[in-house]
């Protein structure tokens, strides 16, 4: 007979605080949270690369077309679809960035199930917008603002939350520079958007106000190289 393997040792106890606190038991969403982002921290070899954007054209072409636009759809032109467009359009041409593994394959998907990050209460929830290749750019609006309004009014079904393919999340709404966003498993990148700023930067030669901002890329090194 074979024998019988040593048990593990059980893992130390984390120390408890003594003096004045409270002590609140964490909720089935915030749970939830944890897991996935200790599983995604234990599973991906994460990257982050951060590039600085001048996004002035965007700004412009947002300021001259927000009125007219919320007039016509009932919705708000927030920054969101712009860079929603621009990711999805490059990750067509990028097709390692919409993959994932599975045991020793590398499975590339061809629809862009875009999942979009929605800061509730209680916690964060990603809604996916489906087939987001197939959307125009008032598409996308419509879609990601339906999401987000259903996600705030718990009015997701769980269809909604499955199937991403790459993920995307706007920390410079809070006011955040740049972040290093956590991949959402099984997917292989997230984008984050910092916030956009005006800055003096050098253009030919020259020190222009331009509007800018950051955009970070987590990726998985273990299918997505630097050069990538």
């Amino acid at each position: 007979p074979r024998p019988l393997a040593a048990p593990e040792p059980p893992a130390p106890a984390a120390p408890r605080f003594v003096g004045e606190s409270e002590r609140v038991p964490m909720s089935v969403m915030r749970k939830a949270i944890a897991e996935h982002m200790v599983r995604s921290k234990r599973t991906s070899a994460h990257v982050n690369t951060v590039f600085e954007v001048d996004v002035s054209p965007i700004v412009r072409l947002r300021e001259s077309h927000k009125a007219e636009f919320e007039a016509r759809e009932g919705v708000a032109l927030t920054y969101t679809p712009f860079f929603a467009k621009a990711l999805v359009d490059t990750v067509r041409d990028f097709p390692a960035f919409n993959s994932s593994i599975e045991g020793e394959e590398i499975v590339y998907k061809k629809p862009v199930n875009l999942g979009v990050a929605v800061a509730l209460e209680s916690g964060l929830i990603v809604p996916v917008v489906r087939d987001a290749q197939l959307k125009s750019f008032t598409g996308l609006v419509l879609a990601i603002h339906d999401l987000a309004e259903r996600a705030r009014t718990k009015r997701l079904k769980p269809e909604d939350v499955q199937n991403g393919t790459i993920s995307m999340t706007n920390p410079g709404s809070y006011g955040s520079l740049f972040n290093t966003p956590v991949i959402n498993q099984p997917q292989v990148a997230i984008l984050g958007i910092g916030g956009i700023e005006k800055r003096p930067v050098v253009i030919e030669d020259a020190i222009a106000i331009r509007s800018m901002v950051c955009l970070s890329l987590s990726f998985d090194h273990r299918v997505i190289d630097g050069a990538v």
